[in-house]
């Protein structure tokens, strides 16, 4: 375990079976159907690489780069940083994220894809940390509901640092 967490959340095997349960439920959802998968950009990677290694479907792959923290603190305020380049009109569209907390970023992107007349916008997340909601989303797709700790690790990070951990850890108060 890394020296600044406080302890391990989550486990590799833990995200493992996350990733096969979620991605068992979307190749339900949309057999027959080629989904545009957008990836929300730092934090997504590692877990939208696992999922789609167990996702059994056609799909064309975009990504997304949207900003809203400030070290540890939500700034209140969602950049758009980076479009997509693929046209999303009439098409079904899973956006993979990392987490959802207060859900601005996610509604913003929710917003913003209905205006574009996307056939379908769903939202898939590793995380949901419902005590954090601020804005009302609720993605269709969660792997887990996490309490209010601080994660890293698997993508998430705190300044860019942890995302390369294999497992999600709670980070230690005075490192933030």
């Amino acid at each position: 375990m890394h020296k600044d967490l406080k302890k391990i959340l989550v486990d590799e095997k833990k995200i493992e079976d996350i990733c096969l349960k979620l991605a068992s439920k979307i190749n339900q959802d949309y057999k027959g159907k080629k989904p545009i998968i957008i990836g929300v950009l730092k934090g997504c990677q590692p877990f939208m690489s696992d999922l789609l290694k167990k996702l059994d479907l056609d799909c064309e792959l975009d990504y997304i780069v949207c900003s809203s923290y400030v070290g540890a603190s939500s700034s209140g305020f969602v950049e758009l940083k980076k479009d997509v380049q693929l046209s999303v009109k009439e098409r079904d569209v899973i956006l993979i994220e990392d987490i959802v907390d207060t859900g601005r970023t996610l509604k913003m992107l929710e917003e913003i894809f209905k205006t574009r007349h996307v056939k379908s916008f769903e939202v898939v997340v590793l995380f949901d940390k419902k005590a954090a909601r601020i804005a009302d989303f609720n993605p269709k797709y969660v792997g887990m509901e996490i309490g209010n700790d601080f994660i890293v690790g698997y993508g998430l990070d705190y300044n860019e640092n942890y995302r390369n951990l294999p497992y999600v850890g709670i980070l230690k108060e005075n490192i933030y």
